[in-house]
């Protein structure tokens, strides 16, 4: 460990992931691309002049922290000059190229897309592309360009608290609007070019052609083009929900897990490489040259990538048979991949495949000297016991945090399924092969059919133990730290067992009781007032301390299962749900709120200046409602019929009355 946290490029990554946090969340640097390179010139010029030691590593770290601020800057393509957004938008011809294709929704297929010309000005910048579902016409395909007449609208945030951010997510990935178009509204254009990326998408749809001539049932199908392919649009919400239940995940997409799995087998394939001279470096090389082979037909997605990125390090550096060969691999990949996409730090799958591969080779050694196994089979098990515990250790905090669950048999399915996942890969592999030259007997793809069911059904079968699948779990962001602080504190003192290490790891834990009881307390104190938005029908709360009493017609029985109920009550820590009727009158910290809902009625004597809730279209003269009861504040929420906000919102402004529509500014 000492080792370790002496390794140069460690300290370096620190201080690049801080100006990256920086300059993402605060836009520090707004000073433009020259001075910003003066600045890392000017830098890099001092770290050569500077000999002494001390001076040296001050002006590196700076300057890594710079990069870290520079690298956000130059990916936010809304920084250059000829970013879309700086032009004229309203109903313009715009020409755009696809990017990414992404699971289509209910009514529309659902792309990225680069904007390559407005008008005739060439630019850049991503768009999220919404394209009305016709069975008519097939998908567009990466590198297909299209003309389209259209208006860029913002992406909208979630409307009730707590809910997935979808604007943030798509924020992180450099776009932020979107455009919604009809199946015959745009006119593709002919290719001229094509991106590797897309080289690699047709070949990945060459193959999916290939397999559709096998009889593989839809969800087989799903899930080998999921292994194999990286593409998870064809899963069943069903099954994914299964995977997800089981903690078997990760094993659908395809990442750090099935790359190592392949390099393992591929180090075993090259070894009598070494006994020739050079031979180790050769079979690095060789290895290499395969991963970025699949890589490839894997769709060279950003979790492919990463990945291989990441086990490409660690090939180079058993190659050169160093010490802490797998810690300083991970590490110099991460700095490289953080230079070079720095918006990798904010992406959640990124966070966990690192925290997994730490947790296991930090925790998992630990745990392996706790049991001594006799005999080799035992041995192995233990093995893969433990190497899933580890790395469930490394991911358990951010995975509570983002997911809030934590599925208890996750042990159960790693044991099953891994040992046997390298097999599934290679003979995927094989299958694929033969499929594409036309010569897979029909019995193999059936046999192979029947191996991803039993899978299938055996996952199925796991995630349906809902006793043991741990939902509506939340912590916050500074007790995920805390979480993280007292991992990497227990682990030290397991390491090497000293009084300073165990005060260390004595303080964390107090840190944690007293967050803990300082979150409790300020949860026990809140009270709030909410009117969530949910189309077509009206969902009123009021909370006190860690109670929260509801008002809505959708569930009378459990409105804990609603979905954005249930969001807030476990972000909020609330314990107690209360189904009631507000009937028409709230009062909330001395303010008077009165509800008028379709029926229209409001004759309450001696309100003065109330809030008016406005539900369920109620057919009233608004104008009159104003002039009788002096609103201090109108809101309409989703139950209401769009026209009638619009028009109650003119009135209100034509009245000097705030007016709050929860179908455009979200929940109150």
């Amino acid at each position: 460990m000492k080792r370790l946290l002496k390794y140069v490029p460690l300290h370096f990554l620190v201080f690049l992931i801080l100006g990256i946090g920086i300059q993402f969340y605060t836009q520090i640097w707004t000073f433009g691309f020259l001075k910003l390179f003066c600045v890392l010139l000017f830098l890099a010029i001092s770290l050569f002049v500077f000999r002494k030691k001390k001076g040296s590593t001050i002006i590196a770290v700076i300057l890594f922290f710079s990069i870290g601020i520079s690298a956000v800057y130059i990916q936010d393509a809304r920084n250059f000059k000829n970013h879309y957004t700086h032009f004229n938008k309203e109903e313009t011809r715009v020409v755009l190229k696809i990017s990414k294709v992404l699971k289509p929704g209910f009514y529309q297929d659902k792309y990225v897309a680069e904007v390559v010309q407005m008008q005739t000005a060439k630019t850049r910048g991503a768009v999220l592309l919404n394209i009305q579902r016709d069975s008519l016409r097939g998908q567009l395909a990466i590198d297909d360009q299209i003309l389209v007449n259209a208006e860029f609208k913002r992406v909208s945030p979630p409307l009730n608290p707590n809910q997935f951010n979808y604007k943030e997510y798509l924020a992180k990935q450099g776009i932020y609007q979107q455009l919604f178009i009809d199946s015959v509204a745009f006119l593709q254009l002919s290719n001229t070019t094509s991106s590797l990326v897309g080289i690699s998408g047709k070949f990945r749809n060459k193959v999916q052609k290939s397999l559709l001539k096998y009889n593989f049932k839809r969800d087989e199908l799903a899930v080998i083009t999921a292994l194999l392919l990286g593409q998870r649009q064809e899963i069943s919400k069903e099954l994914l929900t299964d995977y997800a239940s089981a903690g078997a995940i990760h094993i659908l997409a395809v990442s750090g897990l099935h790359v190592g799995i392949i390099l393992l087998i591929l180090s075993f394939l090259f070894k009598p490489l070494e006994k020739i001279k050079n031979g180790a470096y050769l079979k690095a090389l060789c290895i290499v040259l395969l991963l970025w082979m699949f890589a490839f037909i894997a769709g060279l997605s950003a979790s492919v990538v990463r990945a291989v990125t990441m086990f490409t390090f660690l090939a180079i550096g058993q190659s050169l048979r160093r010490k802490k060969v797998v810690e300083f691999s991970l590490i110099s990949s991460m700095l490289f991949l953080l230079i070079v996409k720095p918006m990798f730090l904010l992406d959640v799958g990124f966070q966990l495949s690192y925290l997994a591969v730490f947790g296991i080779i930090w925790v998992q050694p630990k745990l392996v000297a706790l049991y001594n196994p006799r005999f080799l089979i035992d041995k192995k098990v233990w093995q893969l016991i433990t190497v899933s515990i580890a790395a469930q250790v490394g991911i358990l905090p951010l995975s509570i945090y983002y997911f809030q669950q934590f599925p208890g048999l996750f042990v159960l399915s790693n044991l099953v399924i891994i040992p046997f996942l390298g097999a599934i890969l290679i003979g995927g592999i094989l299958v694929i092969c033969m499929s594409l030259l036309n010569v897979l007997p029909n019995f193999l793809g059936l046999m192979y059919g029947y191996v991803i069911s039993l899978m299938n059904d055996f996952v199925s079968w796991v995630g349906g133990q809902e006793q043991f699948l741990f939902k509506e779990i939340s912590i916050s962001f500074a007790m995920m730290l805390c979480c993280y602080l007292l991992i990497f504190s227990g682990t030290l003192y397991l390491i090497k067992k000293t009084p300073r290490k165990f005060m260390y790891l004595l303080i964390v834990v107090l840190l944690i009781q007293s967050l803990y009881f300082f979150e409790e307390r300020k949860a026990i104190e809140k009270e709030a007032l909410i009117v969530f938005h949910k189309r077509r029908f009206s969902i009123i709360g009021k909370r006190k301390g860690l109670k929260i009493k509801i008002q809505q017609h959708i569930d009378t029985l459990k409105p804990g299962k609603i979905n954005m109920i249930k969001s807030y009550v476990t972000a909020e820590y609330i314990q107690y749900i209360e189904n009631v009727n507000f009937k028409s009158f709230i009062q909330f910290k001395g303010k008077n709120i009165l509800i008028v809902d379709s029926l229209g009625v409001y004759q309450l004597n001696k309100l003065a200046h109330p809030i008016v809730l406005l539900q369920y279209s109620p057919k009233i003269n608004l104008e009159r409602l104003i002039h009788r009861l002096k609103p201090s504040l109108i809101i309409a929420d989703g139950s209401n019929y769009k026209s009638y906000a619009s028009n109650w919102e003119k009135i209100a402004i034509k009245n000097n009355i705030p007016f709050h529509d929860t179908r455009r500014k979200g929940v109150l």
